[in-house]
């Protein structure tokens, strides 16, 4: 460590990436690591044209907090423990296939300087092995789905693309899934461009 970094750790302490309290273990400190730990993964249909939807935990609570710090307080480095959390408990079930991360609109990965789904994806195959197919998918247009009322989300989904042949197998992974409106759209694409297995992975689901 040299000196800028060590005067760094003295006067600007690392802060809870959930809860913003004085955090030494990590981006997420010990009390929020634990409540994150008591939340179960939820599993089950998914929207069309997906064949299993499965989340890391509920949209509520420190899950929620930590999508807020990725997409909204531009945190990409938050994207690590929800890999990690992602990988520790998926099922065998979501073993196999490619990874590919549901698209962002152009304009909003330019103003964040991230894509938050991509970040997970990445993190994600690097612990799993799995293959990253990160530009397998465009987001065309259809607008923000962020402060839509679902009938709206639904009724207006996002143009999705393929950008050429798609994995059989597909992983598609997003940091949140609330009405499904998006994913469907993603797995639209997918299957017409030669994917025969859709399984959505995020890391977290609104109930």
């Amino acid at each position: 460590m040299n000196l800028l970094d060590a005067l760094g750790t003295v006067f600007v302490p690392p802060l809870c990436a959930a809860c913003g309290s004085l955090c030494r273990e990590g981006m997420v400190c010990g009390l929020c690591a634990r409540s994150l730990r008591e939340a179960s993964p939820l599993r089950g249909p998914g929207p069309s044209g997906v064949d299993l939807a499965w989340a890391s935990a509920p949209h509520e609570g420190v899950a929620r907090e930590l999508v807020v710090a990725l997409k909204f307080r531009r945190l990409p480095a938050v994207a690590g423990p929800m890999a990690d959390r992602i990988h520790g408990l998926a099922p065998p079930a979501l073993r196999g296939g490619e990874i590919v991360p549901v698209p962002t609109a152009p304009a909003r990965s330019l103003i964040r300087g991230f894509d938050p789904a991509r970040e997970i994806a990445s993190a994600l195959a690097d612990r799993s092995g799995a293959p990253l197919r990160a530009g397998c998918l465009r987001r065309a247009g259809g607008g923000r789905q962020v402060g839509r009322r679902r009938a709206e989300r639904l009724g207006r989904p996002p143009r999705i693309e393929a950008l050429g042949p798609a994995p059989r197998s597909v992983l598609l992974v997003d940091d949140v899934l609330t009405t499904g409106a998006t994913i469907a759209a993603c797995a639209r694409a997918l299957r017409a461009a030669g994917a025969v297995r859709v399984v959505a992975v995020t890391f977290a689901r609104r109930l």
